[in-house]
């Protein structure tokens, strides 16, 4: 199996691509180089690949959205948003042909609000929103799609000064596992909730149709 994973070098994406055992792994990250946010790292990529995981992420470590600076901004929506639209293009457009899976890093900031940072609660809330959006055009492609939205999980995402704060944080390998596991599902289109020893899909409730 040929997988793809972005943001493979730490936190969740270092535990997937362990947890991936003897696969044939190709990693994009900036550690390497390989910016996820540029059409170019991704027009590079040759070959096929069987699954991906769309996992990189950055914060913007800015809760007061008047104090947000743009290249902040901008850095967060090209990172985790458009690494995850050029990703998905690409990989539908000519890298996996055959079909396959993805799984998108979302965030539970993804299903709800996120006072902590809430510019990073935006980009994961569009890509819950995209993969839900996508899933049916991607399954004609014989594509599955899925998001993973685990809860506070111990990366270096979250910085020292809010660890004091937040529940207890959720071991990398156990978030990989889920994303194994969203891999496999056989549907396509969910969000899978990751929190401390508990992993599902979210229910979503229904929308009140019109009177």
């Amino acid at each position: 199996m040929r997988v793809l994973v972005t943001g493979g070098r730490s936190g969740i994406g270092a535990a997937i691509v362990a947890a991936l055992g003897d696969a044939d792994v190709t990693v994009l990250d900036l550690a390497d180089g390989q910016d996820v946010a540029e059409p170019a790292t991704w027009r590079a990529l040759e070959g096929t690949f069987d699954a991906a995981f769309l996992n990189a992420g950055v914060i913007t470590g800015e809760p007061d959205v008047a104090a947000l600076a743009d290249a902040q901004y901008r850095r967060i929506m090209g990172v985790n948003v458009d690494g995850v639209v050029f990703g998905v293009r690409e990989l539908a457009a000519r890298l996996m042909p055959n079909g396959g899976s993805i799984v998108a890093t979302a965030s539970l900031a993804g299903l709800v609000g996120a006072a902590l940072d809430p510019v990073y609660a935006l980009t994961k809330h569009a890509v819950v929103g995209f993969v839900r959006s996508v899933a049916p055009q991607l399954e004609l492609r014989g594509i599955r799609i899925n998001a993973l939205c685990p809860a506070f999980t111990d990366t270096p995402l979250v910085v020292e000064e809010v660890r004091g704060v937040l529940p207890p944080l959720i071991e990398p390998a156990f978030v990989a596992e889920a994303a194994l596991r969203a891999m496999r599902d056989p549907e396509t289109g969910r969000a899978w909730v990751v929190q401390l020893n508990r992993v599902e899909p979210f229910r979503y409730p229904g929308v009140p149709g019109p009177r």
